[in-house]
């Protein structure tokens, strides 16, 4: 089995990412207490003291260290790298002092079009139950765009616990270098993505676990969400639905909560926008788990997903679409059982 990226032991660059984040950590930390880049408590929020939230920046450190080692320069790349500095620097911005959701989507909407129109990164096609629908530019663009643009903001929405938004990427970019792996093609940009944003989550997470000493913030976690969107349509430019099925089934939690999150607002009349406590790693809270069993019970469902989706890449693709659906149907049945939709009123 080949070890080997752009001449490089996978190993290496995993552990170089580690640890570059790993000591950015504390810089970061000291940054955010200077600068009052804190998280406050409020009802809303778990922790009970305020915690810096500058921690995107160690990653981002340790993301473009392992770009400058081991990345190649192409147009691809460079759109990536400007892309990914807009989404981070009104990041900081907002962990300093909160800016309005319009100002900083249109920002994500700007970083998305530079990869899709400069890097060229989107969908060229749909197939579907043996159709092939060529697209134009224009649907190429706007599918593309908003893919990312919803990989990224679900991640930040379930950035609302300790480790959450952190542990769920690392797994995610794990599932995506084994499978390479398994297919042995090392080569991809897609796939060097994916080991540098590894090693920089892992770091990060080890100060991230509960009980959190410091925080992704928005400057992190539309960040992860906005490498996973373009890993995703790297390795799988054409979106079929066999392709979509590993980036999605992996991505499961955060899809399903922040879908049913916005359906539970919808319902309630109020602005999707709009915090509440009622995300999935609440309802575990609810359930007297305490906040470290909560994460390791996501921790566990996101793996079997990924497990799944491994399964599918190396099996017999319609027994494991049998094994998604079942794990699916567990979810719901957990969403229907809770919180998560419609609040559950007894009857007196």
């Amino acid at each position: 089995m080949n070890w080997m990226v752009n001449g490089h032991n996978i190993i290496e660059i995993v552990v170089v990412t580690f640890l570059t984040s790993f000591l950015l950590v504390p810089v970061s930390k000291k940054l955010a207490n200077h600068v009052g880049a804190m998280d406050i408590p409020n009802e809303r929020k778990i922790h009970k003291v305020p915690i810096p939230r500058l921690g995107g920046l160690a990653v981002f450190g340790s993301f473009l260290l392992g770009y400058i080692l081991y990345g190649e320069v192409t147009t691809q790349m460079l759109s990536i790298l400007i892309g990914s500095f807009l989404i981070v620097l009104v990041g900081i911005f907002d962990d300093i002092k909160p800016i309005r959701a319009l100002y900083k989507f249109i920002v994500q909407v700007i970083a998305a079009l530079i990869v899709v129109i400069y890097g060229h990164v989107y969908f060229t096609e749909i197939t579907f139950l043996g159709l092939r629908i060529e697209l134009n530019l224009f649907m190429s663009y706007f599918l593309s765009t908003f893919f990312i643009l919803a990989i990224s903001n679900a991640i930040n929405f379930i950035d609302g616990m300790d480790g959450l938004s952190s542990g769920v990427s690392s797994i995610y970019f794990l599932t995506i270098a084994v499978i390479a792996l398994i297919l042995n093609r090392l080569g991809g940009l897609d796939i060097v993505l994916s080991l540098i944003m590894l090693g920089a989550t892992l770091g990060f997470l080890v100060y991230n676990f509960p009980p959190a000493k410091i925080f992704i913030g928005d400057s992190g976690s539309v960040f992860l969400g906005f490498i996973i969107a373009i890993i995703a349509l790297l390795g799988y430019k054409v979106a079929t639905i066999t392709s979509l099925v590993i980036p999605i089934t992996i991505l499961a939690i955060p899809v399903f909560d922040t879908v049913f999150a916005i359906l539970r607002r919808l319902i309630k009349h109020k602005s999707i926008a709009e915090a509440d406590k009622e995300h999935f790693h609440h309802q575990l809270l609810k359930l007297k788990f305490s906040p470290r069993v909560s994460i390791l019970i996501i921790y566990l469902v996101t793996i079997i997903f990924s497990v799944i989706s491994i399964l599918y890449v190396v099996g017999d693709s319609r027994d494991v679409i049998v094994l998604y659906l079942v794990a699916m149907l567990l979810v719901l049945f957990v969403v229907l059982k809770t919180d998560i939709l419609y609040d559950h009123k007894k009857k007196k």
